[in-house]
């Protein structure tokens, strides 16, 4: 059976399309957050989605929203960077190479753009984590993040 796959750039009126997406993306394991609160999940799609330099992807399948990538474009003393604040893919579209797929399609895309790198965070037990490693990306050893609870 053969697919239709459509990349997209995505705008403002996707959003609550890419919010279903992610919190079913994120709902079950291995991330288990609980994005029950819509509006606190809008707001956070607005966030990640919705700065400056915003560079938002979209990839369809069979007219199904099946993958986004939420981020922007910094520039850097090295070059300007794709900042990747969110990549996920449908649940039930997982484990089909569409993820690496779409991966592939938004290089392709940024480096026609003069791009010179992308920059992403994971966490390190997580599945993602291998699924980045699997695409070429590699751990920055001096980069640390930091985080406080209030």
């Amino acid at each position: 059976m053969e697919t239709n796959e459509c990349f997209i750039e995505l705008d403002d009126s996707s959003l609550e399309e890419v919010a279903k997406l992610y919190r079913s993306a994120f709902a079950g394991e291995p991330w288990n957050d609980d994005w029950s609160d819509t509006e606190q999940l809008m707001e956070y799609i607005k966030d990640v989605s919705g700065s400056r330099n915003k560079l938002n992807y979209g990839l369809v399948i069979d007219g199904k929203l099946a993958a986004v990538s939420l981020g922007m474009l910094r520039h850097w003393w090295e070059g300007t960077n794709y900042i990747i604040e969110e990549f996920c893919v449908s649940p039930d579209m997982q484990r089909q190479n569409i993820g690496s797929r779409f991966m592939a399609m938004i290089e392709e895309d940024i480096k026609k753009r003069g791009v010179a790198g992308i920059f992403l965070q994971t966490d390190s037990g997580k599945p993602s984590y291998r699924f980045y490693k699997k695409n070429g990306f590699g751990e920055l050893e001096t980069h640390v993040s930091f985080f406080k609870k209030l």
